[in-house]
C-alpha cells in the first residue's frame, strides 16, 4: 500500500504531466510501469530502486521505461484514437457538404449553360393570327409547368399579315403577347430568356417588300419594348420546310418516340393558312434515294439528330394550299356563283391583301361539284409526276413507309372538325377517318347560309359561309392530294398530353427546343 508520500509525491508529479488531469473531459493515458515492461518470466530482472539522501520521497527514486519501449507499448491505442478522430472529422465533412441538390447544382454549373431553369418565347405570326408560346426547360430539356400548364399559350386576330400597309401597327399587334409572355417569366430570367418571331405563309404571300417592312418593325418593337433577348435573324419568315419538321419533332417529343427507331415515330401533317406541310421520317436507304431538286428548292430530306439518334425526315411544305389560301384558289375557279359557297350568301373574300368575289352558286352548293373544283387546283394528275410517286403538282411523296403509317394531323383540319361537330372540342386528339370529312361536307353543303347559323353554333360568322368548302377541301387533300385511304384512321390532334398536363401540337415548340439547345 502506498504511503501518504507516495500519495503527496503522485500529486505533485501528476501536476506537471503532458496530458490533462481526469476530469477535462479529455483522453488521458497511463504510462506503464518499468514491471509491466519486463517479460512475465523475469520479474527478478528489474533493477534495484536508486536511494539518495536528497530525494523528497524518502530516498527512493522510480526508473522511468525507455523511450523505443514505450512508443511501442503505446502503438496501438494511439493508432485506435487517431482512427477515432479521423472518423468524428471525416463525419463533421460530410455533415457540412452540400446536399446532394446541392452538388447537383454544381454539376449544372459546370455542363449546363446557367441557370436550372431556361425560358423561351415563340411567336407564331400566322395568317389567321398570332400566337405567343412560353416555355420553361429544365437542364435535361424536359418541360416545367409553368403555373398549372406546360405552357403558356395565348392568340389574338389579326395576323400580321391583315397590316400589309401598316408595318408599324403590324408590330403593335403584339404588344399584349408580349405582356402576357412578360407576366410568367420571372424578372431575373427575362434578360437570359430567347424571343422568337416565326411569321409562316401569311407574310410569304404578301408582295413587294411589304414582308420586309412588317420584319423590321417587329425588330424594332422588340429590341424597344422587350426584355428578352433578340436578334435579328430571330424575326425572319420561316420557310415551309422548317415550319414542318418543327411540328413533327414537337408531337414526336411529347408523344417520347424521339430516341427510338424511325419506324416508332409519328408523321404530320399541318395544314395551316397558306401552306400545308408533309413530314415523316423515312429510312436512310430511301433517303439516299430521294429526287434530287435542281430548282433552287429545298431539298426533300433533312437530317437530324435528336436524343443521340439520327433521323431522316421527309418534309415539304404546298405554299398556297393552306386552307385560307385555298379559298381564294377555288374561288378564282368560274365567272359566277361557287358551288362551294352556301345558299344565300353574297359577299367578298379578302386574302393576301387581294380581294375575291364570293357568292352562291344559283344552284346552291354541291359537294360533288365543288370537290371537282378543289381537285382541279391541286393538280393532283399535272404535271406528270416524274418520281416513283407522287402527292399532287408533282410532288414527290416521300415513298411512304413505317414513319408515315401513324399520321397526327393538325391545325385547321382539327378546328373545323371540332366546328362541324364530329370531334369534341375540348378533346385534346381525337381518332377520325378522311370519310368524317366528306359526310360532314355533304350534310353543310346541302344546308343554307340561314340554317346554318343554328346548326352549326361553333362556327365563327365570318368562316360560316365557307363551312362547305373547307371541308370538300380538306377531305380532298387528304385523299387526292396526300394518297390516304378514306377509310385509313388518322389522329386528329390540338393538344399532347404529357407529363399530366396538355401542350399545344404546334411547330413553335420545335423551334422552342432548337432556341434552348443554342444556349448549351
Amino acid at each position: 500500500m502506498e504511503s501518504a508520500d507516495d500519495l503527496e509525491s503522485a500529486h505533485q508529479d501528476s501536476s506537471s504531466h503532458p496530458f490533462p488531469a481526469a476530469g477535462t473531459g479529455q483522453i488521458r493515458y497511463r504510462s506503464p510501469s518499468a514491471a509491466e515492461l519486463l517479460p512475465a518470466d523475469q520479474p527478478d530482472k528489474m533493477p534495484p530502486p536508486k536511494r539518495s539522501s536528497n530525494n523528497s520521497n524518502g530516498g527512493r527514486q522510480y526508473y522511468g521505461e525507455y523511450l523505443p519501449e514505450k512508443m511501442r507499448r503505446l502503438r496501438k491505442p494511439v493508432l485506435v484514437a487517431s482512427t477515432l478522430v479521423l472518423l468524428v472529422c471525416l463525419l463533421a465533412f460530410l455533415c457540412s457538404s452540400p446536399s446532394s441538390d446541392s452538388v447537383d447544382s454544381f454539376a449544372d454549373r459546370r455542363y449546363a449553360p446557367g441557370d436550372s431553369k431556361s425560358y423561351v418565347v415563340i411567336f407564331d405570326a400566322g395568317s389567321s393570327g398570332s400566337r405567343v408560346h412560353v416555355f420553361c426547360f429544365d437542364r435535361n430539356l424536359d418541360l416545367v409547368h409553368i403555373g398549372e400548364d406546360l405552357e403558356l399559350f395565348v392568340q389574338k386576330k389579326p395576323g400580321l399579315s391583315s397590316y400589309a400597309n401598316d408595318p408599324k401597327a403590324a408590330a403593335s399587334s403584339l404588344l399584349s403577347l408580349l405582356e402576357q409572355a412578360k407576366s410568367v417569366v420571372p424578372q431575373e430570367l427575362q434578360q437570359k430568356t430567347p424571343v422568337r418571331v416565326g411569321a409562316t405563309a401569311g407574310l410569304r404571300l404578301l408582295h413587294g417588300d411589304a414582308s420586309d417592312q412588317i420584319l423590321q418593325a417587329v425588330r424594332d418593337f422588340l429590341k424597344d419594348d422587350s426584355t428578352f433577348i433578340s436578334k435579328a435573324d430571330w424575326v425572319t419568315v420561316l420557310d415551309g420546310t422548317q415550319e414542318g419538321a418543327y411540328l413533327w419533332v414537337t408531337v414526336n417529343y411529347l408523344l417520347g418516340s424521339l430516341g427510338k427507331k424511325y419506324s416508332d415515330t409519328v408523321g404530320v401533317v399541318d395544314l395551316g393558312g397558306g401552306s400545308v406541310q408533309m413530314a415523316y421520317a423515312i429510312s436512310e436507304t430511301d433517303a439516299a434515294n430521294a429526287p434530287r431538286i435542281s430548282n433552287g428548292e429545298d431539298t426533300y430530306v433533312k437530317k437530324m439528330h435528336l436524343k443521340g439518334k439520327d433521323y431522316y425526315l421527309y418534309v415539304h411544305s404546298y405554299l398556297n394550299y393552306g386552307l385560307l389560301a385555298a379559298r381564294a384558289e377555288i374561288l378564282k375557279v368560274g365567272n359566277s356563283g361557287s358551288p362551294c359557297i352556301l345558299d344565300g350568301y353574297d359577299g367578298q373574300y379578302n386574302y393576301g391583301g387581294a380581294s375575291y368575289p364570293a357568292s352562291a352558286s344559283s344552284s346552291g352548293s354541291s359537294m360533288e361539284t365543288c370537290r371537282g373544283v378543289a381537285t382541279k387546283i391541286l393538280r393532283v394528275n399535272e404535271p406528270t409526276c416524274t418520281h416513283m410517286k407522287c402527292t399532287f403538282g408533282g410532288i414527290w411523296n416521300g415513298g411512304g413507309g413505317d414513319g408515315q403509317q401513324n399520321l397526327f394531323v393538325a391545325s385547321f383540319f382539327f378546328d373545323r372538325a371540332a366546328e362541324a361537330g364530329f370531334v369534341k372540342p375540348n378533346q385534346p386528339v381525337a381518332k377520325v377517318r378522311p370519310m368524317d370529312f366528306a359526310n360532314e361536307a355533304k350534310r353543310a353543303c346541302e344546308t343554307s347560309l340561314e340554317d346554318a347559323k343554328s346548326r352549326y353554333p361553333l362556327v365563327e360568322e365570318d368562316n360560316l359561309p365557307y363551312l362547305c368548302m373547307d371541308l370538300v377541301y380538306e377531305f380532298t387533300l387528304l385523299v387526292d392530294g396526300f394518297g390516304l385511304d378514306p377509310d385509313q384512321e388518322i389522329t386528329l390532334v390540338k393538344r399532347v398530353e404529357y407529363q399530366n398536363s396538355k401542350v399545344e401540337a404546334a411547330w413553335p415548340l420545335g423551334s422552342a427546343i432548337e432556341a434552348v439547345s443554342s444556349l448549351t
